[in-house]
Parts: C-alpha cells; structure tokens; sequence
C-alpha cells in the first residue's frame, strides 16, 4: 500500500493506493499518529484502494474518534467494493462518506 499526504493548513489529505489490509494497516495506524496533531480536517481518497479488511476499518475508526474530538473526517472516492464493505459492517452509519 502506498500513503499519500498532502497538508494544506490544519487541513490533510491522504490518499491510499493498494490494500489496506492486517500488513498494512500498522504503517497507516503509525502515519496517522504523527500527522493527526493540529489537524481539524482530515479527507480520506480512496481512488485507488483495491481492499480493506477489518484491520483497515479499525483503523479509519480510530481516526474518527480522533477527528470527532478536533474536527471532522471524510472519505471520499471509495469503490463499489469498498461502499459494499463499509454497507455491510455498519461504517457508512459510522463515517462521513461523499
């Protein structure tokens, strides 16, 4: 998987390429924990993720936690995959999803 960050202001945007799966997910956890402070908007680009497991999902969950203390938190782009997954276990009630 590959993490692009791009930070304009309090404002950061990530973009997420491959899959955010149980290998993964640490590198992106750990990327998050040192980019998040002074954040107030954070966007999440799914364009070019292929997969995310439930280990991915926990870690977009934290991030809401976080966001829902210091901002507000988006996703966009997500696949049909990916709307399929976030359907099914709930996210879409969870997350902000455009």
């Amino acid at each position: 998987m590959t993490i692009d960050k791009k930070q304009e202001g309090t404002k950061l945007v990530i973009a997420l390429t491959g899959r955010l799966d149980t290998t993964t997910a640490p590198q992106l956890e750990a990327e998050l924990k040192t980019a998040m402070e002074g954040i107030t908007e954070l966007e999440f680009d799914l364009k070019d993720l292929e997969y995310i497991s439930s280990a991915g999902l926990r870690v977009l969950l934290s991030a809401q936690k976080v966001m829902n203390k210091q901002g507000k938190m988006v996703i966009h782009n997500a696949n049909e995959d990916l709307m399929d997954i976030f359907d099914v276990t709930g996210f879409v009630d969870i997350l902000t999803i455009e």
